[in-house]
C-alpha cells in the first residue's frame, strides 16, 4: 500500500484523535469530590487591596480564627478593577505576612555603624518625628524673593506607594502639604 503525504497526515490525525478520546470513557455519573471540607470554611474573610502596583486590584484574605495566620488569598470577584483575577504577584500576597524573613520590628543603623540593631516602635517614631521637625524648621521658607508668602520646605520629599488607597493618599498628601512639603510624589512600583 502506498500513501501520499496527505493521506499519511489524515490517517495519523485520525489515529491520534481516536487514542485521545478513547481514554475519556463514556461514564457520565457524578464523581465524589476529594475535599471533605473547605479549608476556608471557618476562616475570617477580609477584603483588601493588592500593594504591588498602581492598578489597585481587590483581594480577599482568609485568616485562621485560631492564630490569625493567612490561609488563602484570592481575587475579589466583586471588585470593580480586577473582577476576581489576580496576577502572580497578587496571588502571592500571603508571603508578605507569612514569611520567616519578614522584619517585624524597626531596625536602626547609626551613622558610620556596620551593624543594624533592633529598636522599639516608640523610639523609631519619636526619632523620625524629631528629625522631620528639625529639618523642616531649619529649611522652612515663609516668603520667596518677591516677598510672596510660600510657607514651604524644599529639604524634605515624600514618595508614596500603591499600598495606600485613594482616601489614605489624600490624607497623607494633606498632611505633607500642611507641614510645607512641595516635593510630593507617588511611585506605585516601590
Amino acid at each position: 500500500m502506498e500513501l501520499t503525504r496527505r493521506q499519511f497526515v489524515q490517517v495519523t490525525g485520525a489515529a491520534a484523535a481516536g487514542v485521545a478520546f478513547s481514554g475519556l470513557g463514556t461514564d457520565l455519573k457524578p464523581v465524589m469530590a476529594h475535599a471533605r471540607e473547605l479549608k476556608t470554611k471557618a476562616a475570617k474573610e477580609t477584603t483588601t487591596i493588592c500593594c504591588y502596583c498602581a492598578v489597585g486590584c481587590g483581594a480577599i484574605v482568609h485568616t485562621s480564627q485560631k492564630d490569625g495566620r493567612v490561609i488563602n488569598i484570592e481575587g475579589d470577584p466583586n471588585h470593580v478593577i480586577n473582577r476576581g483575577a489576580l496576577c502572580s504577584k497578587g496571588a502571592s500576597l500571603s508571603q508578605l505576612a507569612e514569611n520567616k524573613n519578614r522584619l517585624t520590628e524597626p531596625m536602626y543603623r547609626a551613622p558610620g555603624a556596620k551593624e543594624w540593631k533592633k529598636v522599639s516602635w516608640d523610639w523609631a517614631l519619636e526619632t523620625i518625628a524629631k528629625r522631620v521637625k528639625a529639618t523642616r524648621d531649619a529649611s522652612f521658607t515663609a516668603k520667596n524673593a518677591n516677598g510672596e508668602t510660600v510657607n514651604r520646605t524644599e529639604a524634605i520629599a515624600s514618595v508614596g506607594s500603591a499600598a495606600l488607597d485613594n482616601e489614605e493618599c489624600w490624607i497623607y498628601q494633606a498632611f505633607l502639604r500642611s507641614i510645607g512639603l512641595v516635593y510630593i510624589e507617588h511611585q506605585a512600583r516601590i
